[in-house]
């Protein structure tokens, strides 16, 4: 059977209000991300911290993987900034920035030589 690779991905699952709020980073979604910020990821997560990032840049950070997840999905509707502060308020900053700094340091932190390496088979 052939292997399948996901690749530099982090996903998540938020629970806000009763529904599941699906996230997912990539390379092109902190792409996009670091463009509506005007800063670059790595400063953003080495600022949350020192406590130089703000609320506007978990927002942003929070839109890229909500519009990830839906591309991904299928779904073509665009994800609104005002749609990632909905999720903030229901949840709270803290739950939102442990899931989407998950997600960001999964795709930060991916080597294909470790995903190679949890492929061999152990008989």
């Amino acid at each position: 059977m052939a292997n399948t690779v996901r690749g530099a991905r982090g996903e998540g699952v938020i629970m806000a209000g009763g529904r599941e709020v699906h996230i997912l980073y990539t390379n092109r979604a902190l792409a996009e991300a670091e463009g509506q910020m005007g800063k670059s990821v790595l400063g953003v997560a080495q600022g949350f911290a020192g406590g130089d990032s703000s609320l506007g840049d978990l927002a942003h950070l929070l839109r890229a993987g909500m519009q990830a997840a839906r591309r991904e999905s299928g779904e073509r509707r665009p994800v609104k900034l005002t749609e990632a502060y909905e999720v903030m308020d229901a949840v709270g900053f803290s739950e939102v920035a442990s899931a989407v700094m998950q997600g960001v340091a999964a795709v930060l932190g991916y080597s294909a030589d470790d995903e190679a390496d949890d492929d061999t088979d152990p008989n």
